[in-house]
């Protein structure tokens, strides 16, 4: 299912893939910032042929987030843009196991530029800002002026329950600090969408995970292994954990941190 509609002036792209969260991509004076999955491939082709933009800004490689950048770069004469740190990833066929290809549609090999410290759009500049955590390349895009923030996936919820095997809570909170230390506004979110009290909710995030922190952290000190904290911390089971054969996990919050806490 694909809804689309506007918030402040930014075209939001809304996408629901069944058993999977939603999925945004937005539209704003010209820049399309992220370019879905490719699972959603015909129902985009006939968004991008009724809209104008001059370039694609990505927020980071994972396929949900540009599945049909390689549609654009074969069929439209429009720049993309990547950290510098993804770039390869997107040299690669579906480099990613085969639930998300069933999840998101497999992601052909694209070619995409390296974005540099600002975007600028038709009439904005927008600020690039470094956040990994949720990927290596991960960045959001910042406009001063009005303090509208695409967040990429740094918030997607105030409390985090699973995540993948790579991410790094510790380098997550890092960039959530960096993130409130500018004025911004409503952040526009590529799974929660359209977040007016955007400062709020990412200072609750963040608050979220420093308190994990502190708990994990006096478990460890205990002596409890990261499966008794996981046990402890996290009792429930999710069904993505068992859909990903384990890629997906509350486990990874838990060694993520100890990992953190042996350096």
């Amino acid at each position: 299912m694909l809804e689309i509609y506007d918030r402040e002036n930014i075209t939001c792209v809304e996408m629901t893939a069944p058993k999977m969260s939603k999925v945004f991509i937005f539209l704003v004076d010209g820049m399309l910032v992220d370019t879905g999955p490719q699972r959603f491939e015909p129902e985009l082709i006939d968004f991008y042929h009724n809209i104008s933009f001059d370039s694609v800004v990505l927020t980071h490689n994972h396929e949900d987030h540009t599945g049909t950048a390689p549609w654009i770069q074969e069929n439209l004469n429009v720049p993309i843009y990547l950290h510098p740190k993804g770039i390869e990833l997107c040299f690669e066929d579906t480099p990613y196991p085969k639930y998300r290809q069933l999840t998101w549609g497999g992601r052909e090999p694209f070619k995409p530029e390296a974005v540099k410290n600002t975007v600028q759009s038709r009439n904005k500049e927008w600020e690039v800002i470094y956040t990994p955590g949720h990927a290596n390349d991960h960045i959001c895009l910042l406009d001063k002026q009005s303090g509208t923030l695409f967040s990429g996936d740094l918030f997607v919820t105030p409390k985090t329950k699973v995540i993948m095997k790579d991410e790094s809570i510790p380098q997550i909170m890092n960039s959530i600090r960096t993130i409130l230390t500018y004025d911004i506004g409503s952040i526009f979110c590529c799974h929660a969408g359209y977040v007016p009290d955007g400062k709020e909710k990412l200072k609750q995030k963040l608050a979220h995970l420093e308190n994990l922190y502190e708990e994990i952290k006096y478990l460890h000190q205990k002596g409890c292994s990261i499966n008794e904290i996981h046990s402890k911390l996290f009792p429930k089971s999710y069904s993505i954990i068992s859909v990903s054969n384990g890629e997906w996990d509350s486990l990874h919050i838990v060694t993520s941190i100890v990992n953190d806490l042996r350096q």
